[in-house]
C-alpha cells in the first residue's frame, strides 16, 4: 500500500509524457486523402547524369580528417536557365561533387540541340584544393546573352562569360575572375538582386568556413581559419558575406561595410532576395547554420548599401527560437510566395526536423499585415509551419514553392538528408550538440564522422501540396518524387513552355534527376518572361527594343537581359496565386528559370496585367498591359512602356 504513491507519480508522469506526444504529432492525413491530393500530379523522372562512378568522399584539410564525411557534406547544385538563346529555360547547368565538375546541356527531352560542355577556369588559379559548390546563370556583362557564375569552395566566384555567337562548346565561354586578384573564400550560398536600385543586378555572396581556410588542402598547415563554430546557436565565426555591386560590363566592386559583423560572420547556407515592402529595393533573407537566421530590411541608395536588421514580434505561446530574428536552428533554404493571399511575400525556411534525431522546424514565416516593417526594427511575421503542416520534413536543404498542378496554390518542394554511411551517427551528433561552446569551434574535439557515419541519409525529398482544409501534405511518395539523396539544391522551369512547372534536384554523391511535369489536365496559364533592353544605362532610350549606345558590354542591337527583380501583379483572371517576383537565385544551391507561371481561372481570354520594375537606369516603372493566356515575353522598356511578343503554346 505504501508503494501506490510512488506507482500513481510514475503513471501520471507516463500519462503527461503520452499526451504531450499526442498533442505535439502532426494531424495524420489519410491515404484516401493523400491519393486523391496526389492524383493531379504526374512527373517524368529523367536523369541528368551518371548513374554511378567518381569520388564519394573529399580530401580534406589534416585539421577535419577526423570529420571528413560532415566537411563533404556538400557541393551538389543545379540551375534552370535559357543558356543558348532559344528564348526557353531549357537548359541545366549541373554540379556534380563526384568529379567536381560544372557542365550544361540540354534539359533531357528537349533535342540535343549542343553537345554537353564543361566549364572549367582556364587561365585562371584552379587546382584540387578547389571545388565548385554551385552555378548561376544571369546575364553579368549586360551583353543580352546567359553567362554563368560558379562559386566554389577553396577560391572567390569565377565568371564565365558567354559571347554573342552561337553556343558551341567551351570556347563559347571566358573564364574570369569574380574579385581580382582571387581569393580563397568557401561559399555555399549566392544570390542576384538590384540592391542599391542603380539598375544593375548585384552579386550578393554568402561564405561558409572563414576566408583563408584551405579547407579542401590535405596539406594545408593549422592555421587559426582551420576551425570549425564557436556555437551550435550562435555563431558568428565563419566566412564573411559580402554585397558586390555591379559596375556594368561585367565588372563588380564590393560594397564596404554592407553588414554588420554578426551578419557578415555568420555561417550562411541559404540566401533570399525579395521586395517585401513594395519600395522597389529587395530585403534579404539569411538563412544561417549554428546561428539566428536575419531579415534584412533594405535601406540603400545607388552606390551605398545599408540594411536594417529586423526581428519578429514575440507572442505569449511563441518559443525563442519561433521568433523572426531569434531562432537557434539550422536554416539551409529559403524560398518566397504567397500562403495566405493578401498579396505580400511570406517566406519559407528548411532546417533540421528529423524525428528522433534534432527536431527543430520549418518556418513558414507568414504575414498578415500590408505594412510589414513598422520602422523600428519590427518585420512583422510569425510561423505557421505547425499549422499548415510544414514543420517537418527531415534534414532540410533548398526549398522552391511552384504550381506543378495548375490550381493557383504553390506546392512546395523540399531537398532533404544530411550524410549516408552504413553506421547511424545521430548518438555522437547529439553528443556535440551537447558539448561546451567553449570545445566546438576545434575539429579535434568533435566525435568522429567518418565515411561510415550516416545521419539523415535515407531522408525522401519532400513535396507538399495543400488539401482542401488549408494545411499542407508531403505527397512525395505517391507522385513519385521522393527519392533519397541526400539531395542540395533544386530549380524550377517550365522548359517546353506549355503551361506546366518541371523541376531538377542535384543529389550529393549520387545520381541528380530532371522531372518532367506529365500531367494531362492542362488548365488556362498565363506565363511571363519580364526582360528589358540590354547595354546597361543610357538616355534617350526610347524604344523597349532598342539597346542603349554608349555601354561596355558589347550588346547586339535589340538584345535583352532578364528583368531581375521585376514585379508581377494579375489584377483579374488569376485562379489563386496573382502576385509574383524574379528573384530567380534564392535559395542554397539551386536556380530558377528568371520567369513567373500563373494559373488562370477556365475561360479567362485577357489578363489585366501590372508590371512594376526598375529600368536600366534604376528609374522605377509600373505600366499595364492586357494579355491572352499563353507564354508572353514582356519588353520592359527604358520608356516605362511594355511591349508583348506572344509565344505559340506547344
Amino acid at each position: 500500500m505504501n508503494r501506490w504513491p510512488a506507482h500513481m507519480v510514475k503513471i501520471g508522469a507516463l500519462l503527461v509524457i503520452l499526451v504531450v506526444g499526442w498533442a505535439a504529432a502532426l494531424p495524420a492525413v489519410s491515404s484516401a486523402a493523400a491519393r486523391q491530393a496526389a492524383a493531379s500530379f504526374a512527373f517524368a523522372r529523367l536523369p541528368l547524369n551518371a548513374p554511378s562512378g567518381g569520388n564519394t568522399i573529399r580530401q580534406v584539410a589534416p585539421a577535419y580528417q577526423n570529420i571528413r564525411h560532415w566537411i563533404s557534406s556538400v557541393g551538389a547544385g543545379v540551375a534552370l536557365a535559357d543558356l543558348d538563346g532559344n528564348g526557353r529555360s531549357d537548359d541545366v547547368c549541373l554540379v556534380d561533387p563526384r568529379n567536381d565538375s560544372v557542365t550544361l546541356r540540354p534539359a533531357p527531352q528537349t533535342r540535343d540541340r549542343y553537345a554537353p560542355i564543361e566549364l572549367t577556369p582556364a587561365g585562371l588559379p584552379y587546382d584540387a584544393t578547389m571545388a565548385p559548390m554551385g552555378c548561376v546563370p544571369a546575364d553579368y556583362d549586360d551583353n543580352g546573352t546567359t553567362d554563368v557564375l560558379v562559386f566554389y569552395w577553396g577560391r572567390s566566384p569565377v565568371l564565365f562569360m558567354r559571347g554573342t555567337g552561337p553556343l558551341a562548346g567551351p570556347a563559347s565561354f571566358a573564364s574570369r575572375e569574380l574579385v581580382r586578384p582571387y581569393q580563397v573564400w568557401n561559399t555555399d550560398a549566392l544570390a542576384l538582386a538590384d540592391v542599391d536600385g542603380d539598375g544593375r543586378t548585384d552579386v550578393i555572396v554568402g561564405n561558409y568556413f572563414p576566408d583563408g581556410a584551405r579547407v579542401l588542402d590535405p596539406k594545408a598547415a593549422a592555421r587559426p581559419e582551420l576551425r570549425m563554430q564557436q556555437s551550435m546557436s550562435n555563431a558568428a565565426n565563419g566566412g564573411t558575406n559580402r554585397v558586390l555591386l555591379s559596375q556594368g560590363g561585367g565588372s563588380f566592386t564590393e560594397a564596404a561595410g554592407a553588414f554588420t559583423k554578426e551578419v557578415a560572420d555568420s555561417w550562411t547556407l541559404a540566401i533570399g532576395a525579395q521586395d517585401l515592402d513594395g519600395d522597389g529595393l529587395p530585403e534579404l533573407y539569411i538563412a544561417n547554420d549554428f546561428g539566428p537566421d536575419q531579415l534584412l530590411r533594405n535601406r540603400s541608395r545607388p552606390g551605398a548599401v545599408a540594411f536594417e536588421v529586423t526581428h519578429g514580434p514575440r507572442g505569449f505561446t511563441a518559443p525563442k527560437s519561433k521568433v523572426l530574428g531569434n531562432d537557434s536552428f539550422k536554416g539551409m533554404g529559403v524560398a518566397f510566395t504567397d500562403l495566405n493571399g493578401d498579396d505580400v511575400p511570406d517566406m519559407l525556411v528548411s532546417n533540421i526536423t528529423q524525428q528522433y534525431g534534432l527536431l527543430e522546424s520549418n518556418f513558414a514565416w507568414i504575414s498578415d499585415r500590408k505594412r510589414v516593417f513598422d520602422g523600428h526594427g519590427t518585420a512583422f511575421y510569425d510561423d505557421d509551419s505547425e499549422g499548415l503542416g510544414l514543420s517537418r520534413s527531415g534534414w532540410g536543404w533548398d526549398i522552391k514553392a511552384g504550381d506543378f498542378n495548375g490550381d493557383g496554390s504553390a506546392e512546395i518542394v523540399q531537398a532533404t538528408g544530411f550524410l549516408r554511411g552504413d553506421v547511424n551517427r545521430w548518438a555522437n551528433l547529439q553528443e556535440l550538440a551537447m558539448t561546451n561552446d567553449d570545445l566546438l569551434a576545434n575539429p579535434a574535439a568533435w566525435p568522429y564522422f567518418q565515411p561510415d557515419a550516416d545521419i539523415s541519409g535515407e531522408n525522401p525529398n519532400a513535396f507538399f501540396t495543400r488539401l482542401p482544409d488549408g494545411r499542407y501534405a508531403d505527397v512525395g511518395r505517391a507522385v513519385g518524387v521522393a527519392d533519397t539523396g541526400p539531395s542540395r539544391g533544386i530549380a524550377t522551369a517550365d522548359v517546353d513552355h506549355d503551361g506546366r512547372l518541371d523541376f531538377a534536384v542535384a543529389i550529393q554523391w549520387g545520381q541528380s534527376y530532371f522531372y518532367r511535369n506529365t500531367r494531362p489536365a492542362r488548365p488556362p496559364y498565363l506565363g511571363l518572361q519580364p526582360m528589358r533592353p540590354a547595354g546597361g544605362c543610357a538616355t534617350g532610350t526610347g524604344d523597349p527594343s532598342a539597346t542603349p549606345s554608349g555601354t561596355r558590354s558589347g550588346a547586339r542591337s535589340g538584345a535583352l537581359s532578364p528583368a531581375i527583380g521585376a514585379s508581377v501583379r494579375l489584377n483579374a483572371g488569376a485562379q489563386g496565386l496573382r502576385t509574383g517576383q524574379v528573384y530567380p537565385a534564392n535559395g542554397h544551391t539551386g536556380v530558377a528559370s528568371p520567369e513567373l507561371l500563373f494559373a488562370l481561372r477556365p475561360g479567362a481570354s485577357s489578363v489585366p496585367v501590372e508590371v512594376t520594375w526598375r529600368d536600366t537606369c534604376g528609374r522605377s516603372r509600373t505600366a499595364g498591359i492586357d494579355l491572352q493566356p499563353g507564354w508572353h515575353r514582356l519588353l520592359l522598356g527604358n520608356d516605362g512602356s511594355i511591349k508583348a511578343l506572344t509565344e505559340e503554346t506547344p
